[in-house]
């Protein structure tokens, strides 16, 4: 279901267009997903070249942020990340961390209903320039001392999952693959600011994640409601757009680019 740009966009009907990038079967796709889906995520990542003037522009500050540390579990060769599985956990400053079972794409209709009502778990869209995804993901809350004893390799991976996700990755993860054979993917470093621009009436998300090789990705992103989807896409486009955001640029995804190149540092400490 993640989709990829397209030469030009359909429209929804009279008056409404669609949001750049998709075309009218990708349209079509995105309308039937909204209608069973809990929220949407609108997403934009800054390309680095400008990146300080939009930063300038948006009136961000970086000692507003908080600190996290992210960590995804998988195999050296990737094997969940090939099957539409994503584990994760996540330290937050100050506070309680979560671990997170995701499953991507899905396609919503197709969950049972005893998974749409389990608690922590929800269907999210994820729209970017050019494409989407939808996902479903069972969330839960996790004492920091046990996320850091897990992120150090003193504590077994099953430690951070409630009995609902162990069960859900065991319903979904490919044959031979148990959590005991997951590597710890981390931890990456990520400053995140929640701040609200004073000629736009949303709250923008900014995080700023630290590769290890130096490399950064910064992503905007706000969450809206699914009936509000084209409207909040549309002017949200106009108000980035306006503060020297390039929504035509090469989009980066946050996690393919953590998963790829911690894999590799796997990988390479392995024997043979």
């Amino acid at each position: 279901m993640t989709t990829t740009s397209a030469e030009h966009a359909g429209t929804t009907g009279p008056g409404i267009q669609a949001p750049p990038g998709l075309n009218a079967d990708q349209l079509m796709e995105v309308l039937g997903l909204l209608a069973q889906v809990d929220s949407v995520e609108l997403k934009a990542s800054v390309p680095q070249a400008g990146r300080r003037s939009v930063v300038r522009a948006l009136g961000i500050d970086p000692l507003d942020a908080q600190l996290r540390q992210v960590v995804f579990f998988d195999t050296p060769d990737l094997t969940l990340n090939q099957h539409g599985i994503v584990v994760r956990a996540r330290r937050i400053q100050r506070r309680a961390g979560d671990a997170v079972v995701k499953l991507r794409p899905v396609v919503p209709s197709q969950l049972t209903s005893s998974l749409r009502q389990a608690a922590g778990f929800g269907v999210e869209v994820d729209m970017m320039p050019g494409g989407f995804v939808c996902s479903g993901r069972m969330k839960a809350a996790v004492d920091d001392r046990v996320l850091k004893q897990v992120f150090d390799g003193d504590k077994a991976v099953k430690k951070l999952l409630t009995r609902e996700q162990r069960a859900l990755f065991a319903d979904h993860a490919p044959s031979g693959v148990g959590l005991p054979d997951l590597e710890v993917l981390g931890p990456i470093t990520i400053a995140k600011l929640k701040f609200s621009p004073r000629d736009f009436p949303r709250r923008i998300v900014a995080e700023l994640w630290f590769y290890p090789d130096g490399s950064q990705i910064l992503e905007l992103s706000l969450k809206c409601r699914p009936e509000e989807t084209f409207d909040v896409t549309a002017s949200a486009r106009h108000f980035l757009a306006g503060k020297g955001v390039d929504l035509g640029a090469a989009q980066q995804t946050k996690t393919a680019s953590a998963l790829t190149f911690f894999a590799a540092e796997v990988s390479a400490d392995l024997p043979g």
